[in-house]
């Protein structure tokens, strides 16, 4: 949702998200092997690297970011995207 909502136009038929080497989304839909339980075991990991790749521009750029706050769990334990 936060990609879509960053700003710059995105066209949502390029974008490809990966957790670590799971591939979720390809090509703007879900990745035709991806598996719920193996991603989830991924993020038990203590480091989880998330990759997003929108298709527009040369630019790239790695942020390194933390928010295990109660708070935040519950927040986004509400909703599935």
């Amino acid at each position: 949702m936060a990609i879509g909502k960053a700003g710059p136009a995105i066209n949502l038929k390029k974008i490809s998200i990966k957790f670590g080497d799971i591939i979720i989304v390809k090509d703007g839909k879900i990745y035709k092997s991806y598996d719920e339980n193996e991603v989830a075991n991924y993020m038990k990991n203590e480091k989880i690297d998330l990759n997003i790749n929108i298709s527009t521009g040369l630019k790239t750029f790695m942020a390194y970011t933390m928010d295990f706050t109660k708070k935040y769990i519950e927040i986004n334990a509400d909703y599935r995207s």
